[in-house]
């Protein structure tokens, strides 16, 4: 989109551009700062994303259970209201219980590598410096843009699941069809709540970026005024295409086979 006509230009090369962006940088950071600071802030990532994965997982499954009981679906698969809702609160639950991880990760992925040692010398100095309050900065963009991500994802997946029996006469997709039905659902979840993910961004690192602290409405005017629409609001989104869908797609497609495994090994 064109931030001063107001319409969308199509860029048919900018996903190439990112791929070769995204490489310079792999490249030049290795270069510079050494392999293992390809993975720096890695730690932080997995200490949030593994109980906010298992959460969530967990959550929707609780949440298709209860509200198939109370719309009369016990066993079957939910109608699609009760699907997208299933999902965002399985999101909102996850992004609740462990949103000050999330800041966390955010403030080691900006910061010079001397500033933060560790995961737990963050939480002292925000708690110290900053006050405990700013653990949960930025927490209702990411809420709200949790509820159409993990509403669209596992929408869009069981969806996508619920047609493949339907149309193919079998019960259970294969491992790299569940991979491109959780890679669609990744991309549609990303790509409608990718504003508010950079509003939350830019609310979680305005203490060590230099920017003010101010509401959603505010933050979002401020990125719309500096950069634009697309390229403040949707900036690195093309990057996420390359990353979200793979990471999705591999997300639902553990669970489901670990869950098939375990229920297996029950029986």
């Amino acid at each position: 989109m064109d931030p001063g006509s107001g319409a969308f230009t199509f860029r048919p090369a900018g996903l190439a551009q990112a791929e070769k962006e995204a490489f310079r940088l792999i490249y030049f950071t290795y270069l510079n700062e050494g392999f293992l600071s390809l993975w720096r802030g890695n730690s932080a990532t997995m200490v949030r994303v593994v109980p906010y994965a298992a959460i969530q997982f967990s959550a929707h499954e609780e949440y298709k259970r209860i509200l198939g009981r109370y719309y009369g679906f016990r066993g079957e698969a939910l109608p699609p209201w009760p699907r997208l809702l299933a999902g965002a609160l399985a999101g909102t639950t996850a992004a609740s219980l462990t949103y000050p991880l999330d800041l966390v990760r955010a403030r080691m992925a900006v910061t010079p590598k001397e500033m933060y040692s560790n995961i737990f010398h963050v939480f002292i100095r925000i708690s110290r410096e900053e006050g405990l309050k700013t653990l949960y900065h930025g927490f209702v963009p990411t809420v709200l843009g949790v509820i159409p991500y993990a509403g669209l994802s596992f929408f869009t997946y069981e969806t996508l699941k619920s047609l493949h029996r339907e149309y193919s006469g079998r019960q259970q997709p294969y491992p790299f069809e569940r991979m491109i039905f959780g890679a669609c659902a990744g991309l549609i979840g990303q790509s409608a709540s990718y504003p508010l993910d950079v509003v939350r961004r830019r609310m979680q690192t305005a203490g060590v970026t230099g920017h003010q602290r101010t509401s959603i409405v505010r933050t979002m005017h401020t990125i719309v005024r500096e950069e634009g629409v697309v390229r403040g609001l949707y900036k690195g989104l093309s990057m996420n295409w390359l990353k979200g869908p793979i990471a999705v797609g591999i997300s639902f497609t553990t669970f489901d086979l670990m869950q098939i495994l375990l229920r297996h090994l029950q029986s």
